[in-house]
């Protein structure tokens, strides 16, 4: 009849170490989960918002570069965007420097 008695404190004894545990995490848990809607989920939106911009640009679009260089779009390539900064100056880019749209071509 002891050991029984001694089982039953024993198990209730680890509810409450389990209880324990959880209310003790419980605030870490939520820190992370606040920390990936507000860090995680709004970086991937911004990407997905700059992954659109780069693939909206066209030819004749005014664009400035991450280095602040502006100019026309003459020409797209898959990696590289060809900028008309002066006239007869034409450098090229990569196409993932450029950091905005300034102007869409009027169509």
């Amino acid at each position: 009849m002891n050991s029984i008695t001694s089982l039953i404190a024993a198990n209730s004894q680890n509810a409450g170490g389990l209880k324990g545990l959880l209310v003790s995490f419980g605030p870490f848990i939520l820190i992370i989960v606040v920390m990936y809607f507000l860090l995680f989920r709004s970086q991937r939106k911004k990407n997905q918002q700059r992954q659109k911009m780069l693939d909206s640009m066209r030819a004749g679009d005014k664009v400035i570069t991450a280095g602040g260089v502006m100019g026309t779009i003459t020409k797209l390539e898959e990696k590289v965007v060809k900028l008309k900064i002066a006239e007869n100056v034409v450098i090229e880019v990569s196409r993932s420097s450029v950091n905005g749209i300034i102007e869409k071509k009027s169509e």
